[in-house]
């Protein structure tokens, strides 16, 4: 039997019949030239003492190892291309959760830039607002420096019929929405002023008005200029209490205040001031509208 035959399986393989002849024929054969050669030996020859073992059939089932041998080697190799199958597969994962990973990481970074240019659109935006209003307030204040100064030579002259139209402004008591509105100004005389301010505790000038005119249930905007563009023109020599006072333009103005009768005024007048109650020829306003 080859030592290089292909074994298919770890069953010990039948041997043919005719193998199994030629290999008594062989050994029949080995026999009889020993007899032969005996017998013609001379007479005298000594007996043969020694015996020589001849290889039994028995003997050739020494190839059962050597297909152990094959089969335990055709088993690690199977092994084998199961280990590198598993390891191509877990290279493949590796592989795939490393480019989600990738793809998920520059998402995360797209959205952060999107949400900084987001914020920072906003932040333009506020600032050009904030300039617009104070350059609206510059201009306001210039107006009214202008007119001022134009009117200083006839205010003589108009200051006794503001004080006589103050004086009978002393007697009128307000009622009605007016009396709520003045009612509601005087009780916030002492709080704090504070920029943007809409109470219960500190206000601004125009946060002040609104919320007077809230309490007698009056909605107005909440600018300066937005509160003076309302209601009608009045001279200051005919008001009425809960009449709106501004300072500048009426469509441009950067203060109001509530005219309260008596000739005074209740406004949240500056952050050292908080608001007060002024006369009106403390800080005479520029004019003056009525809503009710």
């Amino acid at each position: 039997m080859s030592h290089t035959a292909h074994i298919p399986s770890h069953r010990k393989p039948r041997r043919s019949a005719s193998k199994l002849a030629l290999r008594a024929g062989v050994a029949g054969g080995v026999l009889g030239t020993i007899a032969v050669a005996g017998a013609a030996g001379p007479a005298n020859a000594e007996p043969v003492t020694e015996t020589i073992e001849m290889p039994t059939l028995g003997s050739l089932d020494a190839g059962t190892g050597l297909a152990s041998a094959v089969a335990a080697s055709a088993e690690a190799s199977q092994q084998e291309a199961l280990d590198q199958s598993l390891q191509s597969r877990e290279d493949a994962a590796l592989h795939t959760a490393a480019k989600e990973a990738k793809k998920a990481k520059a998402e995360a970074e797209r959205k952060a830039a999107a949400e900084r240019a987001e914020k920072a659109r906003l932040k333009a935006e506020q600032e050009r607002k904030e300039a617009a209003e104070r350059a609206s307030r510059d201009s306001a204040r210039t107006q009214l420096s202008t007119t001022s100064t134009s009117n200083d030579s006839g205010s003589s002259s108009s200051d006794s019929g503001s004080t006589a139209s103050q004086n009978d402004s002393q007697t009128q008591a307000p009622s009605g929405s007016a009396a709520a509105i003045v009612a509601f100004a005087r009780a916030q005389i002492g709080d704090a002023y504070v920029s943007g301010g809409t109470g219960p505790n500190s206000w601004d000038c125009s946060g002040l008005v609104q919320a007077a005119y809230k309490a007698a249930g009056i909605d107005l905007p909440r600018i300066s200029y937005q509160q003076s563009s309302m209601g009608t023109s009045v001279s200051l020599s005919d008001l009425q209490p809960g009449d709106v006072l501004y300072w500048g333009s009426r469509s441009g103005s950067y203060h109001v205040a509530i005219y309260v009768g008596g000739g005074k005024y209740v406004g949240a007048q500056n952050p050292s001031s908080g608001v007060v109650e002024h006369t009106m020829d403390w800080d005479t306003p520029s004019g003056a509208v009525r809503i009710l």
